[in-house]
């Protein structure tokens, strides 16, 4: 027959299963405690190796160790070590060095673009400046040559709501490039086109030879295919298309933030994601 009053009323253990227990209260900093064995009463200082110091209105300051034996208001406690404070993480930057959102959710893509080059303009960009983009909104395009933007234009024309930033390789005074640039400014789209541009004849030049652990970018004669030329130099395999987008990985792969890249670039990149978020 169940005996609901137990079977041994001596037995070990009956006082604490009568006795609800104690509340845990952390021995936190300017917590005021009393001690029951004497009464004497004092604010939490430290707490240190299973001991906490109390210091009384008088300044004394007297040690005890944690657990039983306290009060708090006249009721029983026992005082336990608090827990490390947890600081908030760090918040954290994305390849371009922003701060990175609390809410990574995408934006709808604006109606404004940036265009870019090629596939490996695109794709540099993406990495350091990608988490940026997809919250502004923005999306990057390849124009597969800077020939091609004036055609690019004429059929999607830009306006006051749709603007196009235009990243262009090799933009220095008297190239191919920027007689096509200054060409579409003075044209009839100009007043809604950025265009902007890095010194080096290629985009992998952008990436610094430190973060590819070489001196110098290689000299190539002018008759030379220039990446062919880099490569060969470089000592990689420049053979073919397939060892030329194996070269472009290994520079990609090189490339972490935006510390890895010239300022050339940098500066230009962050003026084109201002002008079409504008």
């Amino acid at each position: 027959m169940d005996d609901r009053y137990g079977t041994d009323v001596l037995a070990a253990g009956w006082r604490e299963r009568a006795t609800p227990p104690l509340p845990r209260v952390p021995a936190e900093r300017d917590l005021v405690v009393e001690v029951a064995e004497d009464g004497y009463c004092g604010a939490v200082t430290s707490v240190a190796q299973g001991l906490v110091e109390l210091e009384d209105r008088a300044g004394r300051r007297r040690l005890f160790p944690l657990g039983p034996g306290f009060l708090i208001d006249g009721d029983a406690v026992v005082l336990v070590v608090a827990s490390a404070a947890v600081a908030p993480p760090a918040r954290q930057r994305t390849a371009s060095g922003s701060f990175a959102p609390t809410d990574d959710r995408a934006r709808v893509a604006r109606p404004s673009r940036i265009l870019v080059e090629g596939r490996h303009d695109a794709e540099l960009v993406e990495k350091v400046w990608g988490d940026d983009l997809r919250v502004e909104g923005v999306v990057v395009e390849r124009l597969d040559g800077v020939d091609l933007l004036a055609d690019v234009l004429r059929d999607d024309p830009p306006s006051a709501q749709r603007r196009y930033g235009v990243l262009v390789d090799h933009l220095i005074t008297g190239s191919k490039e920027s007689r096509i640039a200054d060409a579409v400014l003075r044209g009839p789209h100009g007043a809604h086109v950025r265009i902007v541009g890095h010194p080096f004849v290629d985009v992998w030049q952008c990436v610094t030879p430190r973060a590819l652990g070489i001196p110098a970018w290689p000299e190539v004669p002018r008759d030379v295919e220039w990446k062919a030329g880099v490569c060969r130099a470089l000592g990689w395999p420049a053979a073919s298309q397939a060892d030329l987008a194996a070269a472009w990985r290994r520079i990609l792969a090189s490339v972490r933030s935006y510390r890895d890249l010239e300022p050339a670039l940098l500066g230009r990149v962050e003026e084109l994601i201002d002008f079409v978020t504008a």
